[in-house]
């Protein structure tokens, strides 16, 4: 992760994310509940989240795994704050403010298994950062997670994304982001390069709710208002420009209106590796 992307998501992005955790979490909702029923069918004894948001990954599996340690990470003050307070109660459940490319293990927290929903495409050195994490794990470790596929599997964000005037494309596909691990092959270079093997990438598609209650139209509005690619231009934009902007970003999602929700599709991998020793 860059330093401007730190800064973001220890500040104005964390803190956007942290308010709409709720919305984030049901925008998520299906492929959730497929990386739960994964993890289910895993033996583990200790847990690593990576990005782990506001938690939400880390409490599910700390409640029905209760004899596993779990431990979820984030560089985000504010989503860390969020995750403490949905995971309270359950004592086998830690949330630490850290940046997982650096992390080191202590009082011999040694994880069996690593897992994120969409928290690994940020790292400045994917290499570096899972040959470290390799390093920190328990010995025949596994790693479970989720990213993104191309950006045109993923209209929630393409097609959001072009209603923004002037928006530029990033000129480096690689450059750490959401789309960072759309490329198959590149994923398992940087799995392999890391000292990972058994690499496995499947693809998984779902709808992603932005809208649903009594005005699913205005709470999606609300939603890509304050989380995903037009967000930041929104915030950038004086009071008229907003408005018309808003009244355009009103009418795409009434267009994606269907059976009571607001939704477009998704498309992600869901990668699986493990490791065989620990340098």
């Amino acid at each position: 992760m860059t330093s401007v992307d730190t800064q973001e998501w220890q500040g104005r992005v964390g803190k956007s994310w942290a308010a709409e955790w709720q919305r984030t979490d049901r925008s998520f909702a299906a492929l959730t509940s497929e990386l739960l029923s994964r993890i289910a069918d895993l033996d583990f004894s200790t847990v690593l989240d990576i990005g782990c948001g506001a938690g939400e990954l880390s409490v599910e599996v700390a409640r029905t795994k209760v004899d596993a340690e779990v431990l979820g990470l984030d560089i985000s003050p504010d989503l860390i704050d969020v995750a403490k307070a949905r995971g309270a109660g359950l004592d086998n459940l830690t949330f630490d403010l850290a940046d997982a490319a650096s992390w080191r293990s202590e009082k011999g927290f040694r994880p069996d298994l690593l897992m994120s929903r969409h928290g690994v495409m940020f790292f400045s050195d994917p290499i570096g950062a899972f040959a470290h994490l390799r390093q920190q794990s328990a010995r025949r470790a596994r790693v479970l997670f989720s990213c993104f596929r191309h950006v045109s599997e993923n209209p929630f964000f393409g097609s959001v994304g072009s209603l923004v005037e002037d928006a530029v494309p990033s000129p480096d596909p690689h450059a750490p982001g959401p789309f960072a691990f759309a490329d198959a092959e590149r994923v398992r270079g940087i799995l392999s390069s890391a000292g990972w093997s058994d690499i496995e990438l499947e693809p998984f598609d779902f709808r992603m709710i932005a809208g649903a209650g009594d005005d699913p139209v205005s709470d999606a509005v609300a939603y890509f208002s304050r989380i995903g690619p037009a967000a930041r231009a929104i915030s950038l934009m004086d009071d008229d420009v907003r408005a018309s902007f808003k009244e355009k970003l009103f009418g795409f999602s009434q267009s994606h209106l269907a059976e009571g929700t607001v939704g477009l599709d998704a498309g992600v991998w869901i990668v699986s590796a493990k490791c065989d020793s620990v340098p």
